[in-house]
């Protein structure tokens, strides 16, 4: 069993990615995010947080616009108008989940194309289907780069999710389809749900129920992807697959903390960056 590093990946990606905004900065272009939270979700800050010191290391310039949970979905929208014109700014970010008076897709929406670093714009999720260049959602794009850089078969391999949210599910669905692989998705109402999750090549878990993947429903020599965060009862942090009861049979596995994370991030920065280049032509 190998395990598959996020962190380190993460961090070599964030220094290339320093040496481009240096050079973009010689250009005159000084790449910047806007992240826009609205509320006070705890989870959210410490996300908002991690964001900031990323972009901090790599030289992109940060700009955050906290909105109070009463926030009308007018307010919300003018802000992103202002923001989408604003030539300083190359990526906007709405970090979510937004407080239940607001509709999240309806924001998703106005957030200009080309400043989608989230990538859920409807236009860019129907590009990342029709294999066009787009923004991708940085938790399946991530993952991908992932799968790359450890050299793992992605054509022709059977890959399994579970889970089939807008964020991971079905864009990574979407990116493995583009990639050649043969992709099935499972969610709350498939049936016999392990005797998919047996037949996977590459199975990711992405469904946000701690430990939920065990080792008798992994196949021997599976690649084991796990994108889960959940706190457990003893307040620990796991993911979604019983690490130490599925590693014994994974050929590859990624840790929780340290696996898929860190990545999210990293190809966050990767958006903002191919963003701000977008303005040299």
């Amino acid at each position: 069993m190998e395990l598959i590093d996020g962190k380190t990946l993460a961090k070599n990606i964030r220094k290339n990615l320093k040496k481009e905004v240096d050079e973009l900065k010689e250009k005159g272009i000084k790449p910047a995010l806007a992240v826009i939270m609205v509320g006070d979700d705890k989870a959210s800050k410490i996300y908002v947080r991690t964001k900031s010191k990323a972009c901090e290391e790599i030289g992109v310039e940060y700009k955050e616009y906290l909105l109070e949970e009463d926030t009308t979905m007018d307010e919300l929208l003018n802000l992103i108008h202002i923001l989408n014109v604003d030539k300083n700014i190359h990526g906007i970010l709405l970090q979510s989940p937004l407080p239940k008076n607001l509709d999240i897709n309806e924001a998703f929406k106005e957030i200009a194309t080309e400043k989608d670093v989230d990538g859920f714009n409807p236009i860019n999720v129907g590009k990342l289907s029709l294999n066009q260049d787009c923004f991708i959602s940085c938790t399946p794009y991530g993952i991908i780069k992932m799968l790359e850089e450890y050299n793992i078969p992605l054509e022709g391999a059977h890959a399994v999710i579970v889970g089939r949210s807008n964020i991971v599910g079905k864009p990574l669905m979407q990116c493995l389809l583009n990639k050649n692989a043969t992709v099935t998705v499972c969610h709350s109402k498939t049936k016999n749900i392990e005797q998919t999750t047996k037949n996977a090549d590459i199975l990711i878990a992405a469904l946000g129920k701690p430990n939920f993947i065990k080792a008798d429903m992994v196949r021997e020599g599976a690649v084991v992807i796990d994108v889960g965060i959940n706190r457990n009862e003893e307040g620990k942090i796991v993911g979604d697959v019983d690490f130490e009861d599925v590693c014994k049979k994974a050929s590859y596995i990624t840790p929780v903390p340290g696996g898929v994370g860190p990545m999210t991030v990293a190809m966050l920065m990767a958006n903002v960056v191919k963003s701000a280049k977008s303005r040299l032509k």
